[in-house]
């Protein structure tokens, strides 16, 4: 018996406008940019016409990128609402993989856009076992001090001891798999970021990650037992915003590029794994093909790095001990950089820069579930 689980940031999948680029401009679009607009209500009428005009390519991208997972449960982040997600399921993900997704879930978190996390679940399996929902359950309430995570460094960065932990939501879903317990925890952790004080935007948010790694970390440990959490069967699934390794990329198509393995010294998802608590699974795949985000703010600064992951159990990830997920990356624009051997065929419409399926690539692991 066996569950195909994913993971995707489908960036931006709203059902809204965005009109705040009027008076702050790093929210501005760069088409609109380009233009002389004399009034707010001019700038609404061409917001509302560039969304819709861009959408339909990017959500069609998006949906051909799900399909490609064949997933049976997918987890995603930065969904506006249960109603964008049923409409772009309906209108988008229904015409390519038919009778699906039926079973939607998601909550408002505590992100300052709307942009949440959330889960689609067929009714069964490709196998043809039952797949049931039993419960969900928010955590973006949780603050700093209830679990006694708040530090002199988030202090300095400004933050309070009763200020909520997750930037958005660590979202516990239960689930049965033909009868089968399995616990998701759904996460999007805290934006890097430009640079700051000094630092590099990851330095700068570090704090905070690591806080709500750690918060990730007690919420499995009380639910399950400290002693016997790792021997549960969960996973961790979603866009954690940090690496413990990195691609960086230099030269250019001229003279060609060249790629470089680079390991860091800190990283909040080593708070997760630690002592074996969990396993990265993704870090199953070769070093140099594990990534799943191309971070780039030109030519002095690229690099290639795993953000999107599933962090099987312990006593998950020994049950799938072969299982090595993949990464659909037919979704990227053109200005993907990828290293020798690993170029994939796009999908049809992508674009240099957009459209595209998203800023990440989904993720997929087939588990065995007896």
């Amino acid at each position: 018996m066996s569950l195909r689980l994913a993971t995707f940031n489908v960036e931006n999948l709203m059902n809204r406008f965005d009109f705040s680029g009027y008076r702050n401009q790093l929210n501005e679009d760069r088409t609109l940019a380009l233009f002389d607009i004399q009034s707010e209500a001019e700038y609404r009428i061409l917001e509302q016409a560039r969304t819709i005009a861009q959408s339909d390519d990017t959500r069609q991208l998006t949906a051909l990128a799900i399909a490609a997972t064949r997933a049976d449960i997918i987890c995603m982040q930065e969904v506006d609402n249960i109603e964008a997600l049923k409409a772009f399921e309906y209108g988008y993900l229904f015409k390519m993989v038919g009778q699906g997704y039926r079973q939607k879930y998601t909550t408002a978190g505590n992100d300052t856009r709307g942009i949440d996390v959330a889960v689609m679940m067929r009714n069964e399996t490709a196998q043809g076992q039952p797949i049931e929902f039993v419960r969900m359950t928010s955590h973006a309430y949780v603050t700093f001090e209830q679990l006694d995570l708040f530090t002199p460094e988030l202090a300095a960065l400004g933050y309070l001891a009763t200020e909520r932990i997750f930037r958005r939501d660590c979202l516990e879903i239960d689930v049965r798999v033909g009868g089968a317990p399995l616990t998701l925890y759904l996460v999007h952790f805290k934006s890097m970021g430009p640079p700051r004080n000094g630092l590099d935007g990851r330095e700068a948010t570090m704090p905070l990650r690591m806080a709500e790694a750690q918060a990730v970390r007690r919420i499995i440990q009380e639910r399950f037992g400290k002693e016997h959490a790792a021997d549960k069967r969960w996973a961790i699934c979603g866009d954690m915003n940090d690496y413990r390794q990195r691609v960086r990329i230099d030269g250019d198509g001229i003279d060609g590029y060249r790629f470089e393995v680079v390991d860091e010294a800190l990283s909040s998802v080593n708070v997760l794994t630690a002592g074996g608590f969990c396993e990265n699974v993704v870090e199953r795949r070769p070093e140099m093909d594990r990534w799943s985000f191309y971070h780039t703010r030109g030519p002095e600064e690229r690099h290639l790095c795993q953000l999107d992951y599933i962090l099987l159990s312990k006593a998950l990830a020994a049950n799938n001990a072969t299982a090595v997920p993949d990464i659909i990356r037919n979704g990227q624009p053109w200005r993907t950089i990828f290293p020798p051997g690993q170029e994939v065929e796009r999908f049809p419409r992508a674009g240099w820069d957009r459209p595209k399926a998203s800023d990440h690539c989904p993720v997929a692991v087939t588990l065995d579930m007896a």
